[in-house]
């Protein structure tokens, strides 16, 4: 028998009858658990099959061919299919769509983005709604491919989408639920605008600009961002480019008071 700690033998009692069952090890058993999940870890750092073989070999004195850790592995990948198909709540009042940037081996190693979307649901929790492999660059027809997924998987409608710097989807958000409302991720619009800023400046631009994404109304934040302008312009002029270009995506979050019914959030952005 295969484990986590190598080879162990097994003498397995019999009876005349053949009736005794194993409970822990069931009969015809040749690994553990723990050996499958040992190799997925080693898969997901990386290591191709000959490697983790060799590597089971060399600690924990197991031969363990290649087809057996593609057959580990394969599994993994059909759990994981399952799982990006699943159904969806119908209604998610924020989703969250961002880039991880990881190393996918593909003859060789190459940095390739992965697209994650996180959906608040309407009792607070965050749910993961699926990942997806880009090349980089993606574009509004590859966004609007994404999002129709997930409208299938059953989610007929979202109340914000907050994102950055991903062209096209804003665009197919529009397409895919015409009333969602597009937010520009505020951590976003921070380091982008510190880009034209001094290190030192840093904690006093991100005081300043909290009172603009924080405010109760879109009329409110321009007058803060104006207030921002007059404070900074004349030392660092390129300031209400960066920010001005972008306050417009900023929009104002409906309002949900502690109590209120967790439908007011929906009916507020319809």
């Amino acid at each position: 028998m295969l484990t986590e700690i190598g080879p162990v033998v097994l003498e397995v009692p019999r009876d005349r009858a053949g009736t005794f069952e194993p409970m822990i090890v069931p009969k015809r058993r040749r690994r553990l658990n723990g050996v499958d999940a040992l190799v997925c870890s080693l898969s997901a750092k990386g290591l191709t099959h000959g490697e983790i073989s060799a590597h089971l070999g060399e600690i924990y004195g197991a031969q363990v061919s290649k087809e057996t850790i593609t057959r580990i592995t394969d599994r993994v990948i059909e759990g994981m299919v399952e799982w990006q198909n699943r159904p969806l709540d119908p209604v998610y009042p924020v989703v969250f769509i961002d880039a991880i940037v990881v190393k996918i081996r593909e003859g060789q190693v190459a940095n390739r983005p992965i697209y994650v979307a996180v959906g608040v649901t309407v009792d607070g929790t965050r749910d993961i709604l699926g990942l997806w492999a880009g090349e980089g660059g993606e574009g509004a027809k590859y966004w609007h491919h994404v999002l129709t997924e997930i409208k299938n998987r059953g989610t007929k409608d979202v109340c914000i989408v907050v994102c950055d710097g991903l062209s096209g989807l804003p665009d197919a958000v529009s397409s895919v639920w015409s009333q969602a409302i597009v937010q520009t991720c505020v951590i976003h619009l921070l380091r982008n605008s510190f880009r034209y800023a001094s290190r030192r400046d840093w904690p006093a631009i991100a005081k300043d600009l909290k009172p603009i994404y924080t405010a109760p109304t879109e009329a409110v934040a321009l007058e803060r961002f104006l207030e921002f302008s007059a404070a900074w312009e004349d030392k660092y002029p390129g300031h209400r480019w960066s920010v001005g270009a972008r306050l417009g995506r900023v929009r104002a979050l409906p309002q949900l008071r502690s109590g209120d019914p967790h439908g007011d959030l929906h009916h507020q952005c319809h």
